[in-house]
This record gives C-alpha cells, sequence and structure tokens, in this order.
C-alpha cells in the first residue's frame, strides 16, 4: 500500500514541471499558483535532501538527479492514467505538442494530417505555428518543425525535407521575365534573412542588381505579396506546390538555390517521449 507520507502532489509537480521545463505552464496544467507549484517542489527537494532543478532565467533545467529521477515519475503517472481511463472509459489520448514553421504547416503537413490521425487515433496532436524564432522550453513544445542549417544549441536536430528556393511571381509579371537579368528595376521582395536574394542572384549569374523592395517575417505573407502581383520572391518550391498547379505563382527561371532545409527538433535535455518517437517516425516516412 502507499504510505500515506508519499508526497504525491509533490512528485506530480515535479513531473509536470520536469516534463515542460517551465514551472508556469506546469502550474496552469496542474491548475494551482505558480507559488504554490514552486513551494511543493523545494518540499520535494527538501525531503530528498537534493536538487532537482537548475533554476535558470527563462524555465529550468533538470539537475542530474532529476533527469534520474523524471522518467520513473513520468512512466508511474502515464500507468495510472491508463488505468484509470478503464474504469471512466474516457479513452484517454497521448498529446503530443508541436511548434511548427507557418510555411511548413500550410504547405506541407496540412494537407497530410488526416492520414497521421488514421495511423495514430491514440495522439492528441496540438499545433502552433511560429516564424522560426522558437523557445521550446519556454513555450512547452514537445518538438518543433524549422528552417534552417540544424545547428541549433541543445537540440536534437533530424533533417525532414531540402526545401530548394527559386524566384516566384504573379502570371503578369512573369510574363515580362525571359532572362535573370530582366529582374533588375523590380520589386524583389524580401524575408528577414538578407543573404537570400545575393545567394540566388550569384548561383543564377547575374551582378549589378539588388534586392530593395519590402521585407516581411513570413515566407506566407511574402508569398501573398507576390500572388497580388506586388514584386517579385523568392520561395521554397515544395511549399507552394498548390499555387503553382493553379497557376496563382509562375517561376519564371529554373535557377535553384539551396537556402537550408526543415529540421524536427526536440531538446536535448528532455527524454523523447514515446507519442514523440511515433510522430517523428510518421514524418520522415511521409517526406
Amino acid at each position: 500500500m502507499l504510505s500515506p507520507s508519499l508526497p504525491l502532489n509533490a512528485l506530480r509537480a515535479f513531473e509536470a514541471a520536469a516534463r515542460h521545463q517551465n514551472l508556469t505552464r506546469a502550474a496552469l496544467e496542474l491548475c494551482v499558483s505558480q507559488a504554490a507549484l514552486s513551494h511543493q517542489i523545494r518540499g520535494l527537494e527538501d525531503r530528498l535532501g537534493v536538487r532537482l532543478f537548475h533554476r535558470l532565467p527563462r524555465g529550468v533545467a533538470l539537475t542530474d538527479e532529476g533527469a534520474a529521477l523524471y522518467p520513473v515519475m513520468n512512466e508511474a503517472f502515464h500507468r495510472i492514467s491508463l488505468a484509470l481511463a478503464r474504469f471512466t472509459g474516457s479513452g484517454e489520448k497521448e498529446v503530443l505538442t508541436l511548434g511548427v514553421v507557418g510555411t511548413f504547416a500550410t504547405g506541407w503537413l496540412l494537407p497530410r494530417l488526416a492520414g497521421f490521425h488514421a495511423t495514430h487515433p491514440d495522439i492528441e496532436l496540438r499545433l502552433q505555428t511560429h516564424n522560426n524564432r522558437i523557445d521550446l522550453a519556454g513555450e512547452g513544445l514537445d518538438l518543433a518543425i524549422r528552417f534552417g542549417d540544424g545547428d541549433w544549441q541543445g537540440q536534437v536536430c533530424t533533417r525532414v525535407l531540402a526545401a530548394p528556393f527559386a524566384p516566384l511571381c504573379a502570371p503578369g509579371l512573369a510574363r515580362g521575365l525571359r532572362v535573370p537579368g530582366d529582374l533588375a528595376g523590380l520589386p524583389l521582395l524580401r524575408s528577414y534573412r538578407s543573404d537570400e536574394w545575393p545567394r540566388w542572384l550569384q548561383a543564377a549569374g547575374i551582378s549589378g542588381v539588388e534586392a530593395r523592395g519590402p521585407v516581411f517575417d513570413s515566407s506566407l505573407t511574402l508569398a501573398a505579396a507576390a500572388t497580388s502581383g506586388a514584386g517579385i520572391a523568392l520561395l521554397p518550391l515544395c511549399m507552394f506546390e498548390q499555387e503553382l498547379a493553379e497557376g496563382r505563382l509562375q517561376q519564371p527561371f529554373t535557377q535553384t538555390v539551396e537556402l537550408g532545409s526543415y529540421w524536427l527538433t526536440r531538446l536535448r535535455s528532455r527524454t523523447e517521449r514515446e507519442p514523440a518517437r511515433r510522430f517523428a517516425a510518421w514524418l520522415q516516412g511521409a517526406a
């Protein structure tokens, strides 16, 4: 039998804080104040005689002792939930929180989500879109899909999809473009990554052309501006296949340039849960 002195509330507070690596999100999940949650964790640390967390400016990180305790607590509370679900008939689902760069979400992931749910009906996927600026720990995410070179400190990164870039524009503008040099004097729409147009122009062998168009913080708004005829945008082709197939965007030149890839990332310090492993396997297979 369970000991009456077993600090279940404190252990639950520890498990939630370790899973989120953020005290605020853990407190919201358990419907307690952050102060109450911190008090429970400190009481548990005092009882065990060890520190379980390093307190950081944004979130917390497990100590070696905390990292040893967390998987045991996570598995124990998970098994309790599954056992109780048999009596309540709730058919409890595993929750997986995923951050996704918006372009990948609309251009690739959303059309394939039905396939994921069909093969993994026991996983409840919760999506949060972002513009490639993301804090896995601070936002309480299990996984994130982002664009770049795969070199993000403290994260395990798995390459998902290559994404060659090419200029895309509305049909009206495309009719006047025969060679890359025709871009001179036209508005070249830009993202916050200032090296993209120079790298494509160099690959196309063009000099003397500068990108002087407006700057956008999202490839989705960049593509919307190009579709409206506001200028030419440099975009990942595989994320705008539907717009190209429907003729809303056109690719006037065959020259492409590799500016990065899409990656699945997770915190190196956080134990990978089974739903995350299953989603990663599905994502790799689908890509």
